[in-house]
């Protein structure tokens, strides 16, 4: 069955965009400054373009706008990692803990294999990345099957395990050797990194293996037996069981496959952007990529739309601070009044609905 499209839900999402952008130019004027000037500096800032000719013409060559796709990329693929979870009912809050281990285990891949085939060496290192992120994930995934331990607080627990104890092989036992560097990993060979698309940006090649991948899990779940059976298991597990689906099976699968999913952004960030492991790693990239999966109802090409508009804004917003003194935090505030509006919009739309029924019932 083709689903349809919410434009409700759409149209509710483009007010909340609206509103978000006049409570930022409302503040921005009343802290004196011009939100005309500083919201062309976002758009400047995200893009790297200064005219609407330039935009059309020479935007793939610009080093803002490869920010903009990199910072998507993080968002989308975390959200989407957020969305396989929350199919079939289970919500994994450890995407950032499973993402540092992934980061340090493929740094440590790399370093250590530096001299072999780059081919080889990266595989192993996708490989690696997706199985301790994978099955730092079944950890809780099987506790929500076999104990009923509730796994939102041991994803939350087991986030500052993982992230400690990267930042303790990172200052300790994995430290570097090169340089004078106080932590972190050896750096990459450059025959490992993942090519720039975009000089001076971080933009790698990293970004097509990430748009296959987000291609593979929209048609899972949107397009197979298998994706219908997880959207059962998460909409009704007791019916789910008695009809003879593998409700265990399903929920531990998309548990690791999500925790994968965050071991393999994190690899990508250490072969693409940073070169190496190193603290604070993430930006608490998954908890950004959770707000995105919430905001779009979990539903993958809505992640995707939404993962760039997201990443617009806050690429945007260090332009904004940097050339017109706005401070950066105002994306934080948009992204709040964004959310809070979505949050509000089902009881607003079925309040509205009540009170036009009793209005046609009254004629």
């Amino acid at each position: 069955m083709k689903r349809k499209i919410d434009w409700s839900y759409l149209i509710s999402l483009l007010a909340a965009l609206i509103l978000a952008l006049g409570v930022g130019a409302g503040i921005m004027a009343l802290t004196g400054h011009n939100p005309w000037t500083a919201y062309g500096e976002l758009l400047k800032g995200a893009t790297g373009c200064d005219s609407l000719g330039e935009f059309f013409t020479g935007i793939w060559t610009k080093r803002q706008f490869g920010n903009t796709l990199e910072y998507a990329m993080v968002l989308f693929l975390t959200g989407l990692a957020c969305a396989i979870g929350a199919r079939v009912g289970i919500f994994n809050v450890g995407g950032e803990g499973q993402l540092y281990l992934g980061a340090i285990v493929s740094a440590y891949i790399g370093a250590k294999l530096s001299g072999g085939p780059p081919a080889l060496v990266i595989l192993l290192a996708v490989l690696g990345a997706m199985a301790v992120g994978g099955f730092y994930a079944f950890i809780p995934g099987w506790l929500k099957v076999k104990l009923k331990v509730n796994e939102v607080i041991t994803t939350i627990m087991m986030n500052s395990i993982a992230i400690y104890f990267c930042s303790y092989l990172a200052n300790g036992p994995w430290k570097t050797t090169q340089g004078n560097r106080v932590s972190g990993t050896d750096t990459l060979s450059p025959a490992l990194q993942f090519p720039k698309l975009i000089r001076g940006s971080n933009l790698t090649t990293a970004i097509f293996a990430s748009a296959v991948i987000a291609l593979l899990i929209w048609y899972v779940m949107s397009k197979t037996t298998t994706g219908y059976e997880m959207k059962l298991t998460g909409q009704n597990p007791r019916f789910s069981k008695y009809i003879g689906l593998g409700v265990d099976r399903l929920v531990i699968g998309a548990m690791v496959i999500s925790g994968a999913l965050c071991g393999l952004v994190g690899m990508f960030e250490v072969y693409g952007l940073k070169g190496n492991y190193q603290d604070g790693i993430s930006n608490e990239y998954y908890f950004d990529g959770l707000l995105v999966a919430m905001i779009m109802r979990y539903r993958p090409v809505g992640i995707i739309g939404i993962s760039f508009l997201f990443a617009f804004l806050k690429v945007g917003a260090a332009g904004m601070e940097l050339n017109a003194g706005v401070p950066g935090e105002l994306y934080r505030i948009m992204q709040a009044v964004i959310i809070f509006f979505l949050a509000a919009e089902s009881g607003v739309s079925k309040l509205l609905r009540a009170r036009l029924e009793q209005k046609k019932g009254a004629r």
